[in-house]
């Protein structure tokens, strides 16, 4: 049986963003709420990341969490929505993030297709699946991290986001290559 029409809040038009409304001068009949950002964060560097965020990989390369990890933070710091996120959830997004370019990598060097360890037959590398689902885990994350800026950040951020240079990080692993 049928859970008989949409769940509440799914429906309708979607909400407006802060920015949006602030702009209007809200014409709706409840004020807009403003969560402050805390003075105590002024001057603030960016929360260490974790231990396996830095640890080295089982090739002897470092990982791109870390930079990926400083490059959101600094990304919420400049768009005034730190405060909103604890670091763990930034975390996993940079590790999931990296772990995609890693597989990215192993693509670019082993091939798309590899050979089945007991029949000898050729296979779709399993670079090739770890890599989409990474892919749809960090876009999954980024989708949480975004919504949650977009809807309460009161500055414009027309800047690139973090997730918008995934290439240009893609890019320079390839340099780093070679």
């Amino acid at each position: 049986m049928g859970k008989r029409g949409p769940m509440p809040g799914t429906g309708g038009r979607p909400r407006k963003d802060v920015v949006e409304r602030l702009a209007e001068g809200n014409r709706g009949y409840k004020p807009i709420k403003i969560i402050p950002a805390p003075s105590t964060y002024e001057g603030m560097d960016i929360p260490e990341p974790s231990k396996y965020i830095k640890a080295k990989q089982k090739n002897g390369e470092s990982l791109y969490a870390e930079e990926i990890y400083n490059n959101t933070w600094g990304w919420l710091v400049e768009c005034k929505c730190d405060h909103l996120f604890v670091p763990a959830v930034v975390e996993e997004y940079a590790m999931s993030f990296a772990r995609w370019i890693q597989c990215e990598e192993a693509i670019s060097e082993y091939g798309f297709l590899a050979k089945h360890p007991t029949t000898g037959q050729v296979i779709t590398s399993p670079y090739v699946s770890m890599s989409q689902s990474y892919m749809k885990q960090t876009t999954q994350q980024w989708s949480l991290i975004y919504e949650i800026v977009k809807a309460n950040c009161t500055v414009n951020f027309d800047r690139a986001t973090p997730y918008e240079d995934a290439m240009e990080i893609l890019l320079k692993s390839r340099e780093r290559r070679f």
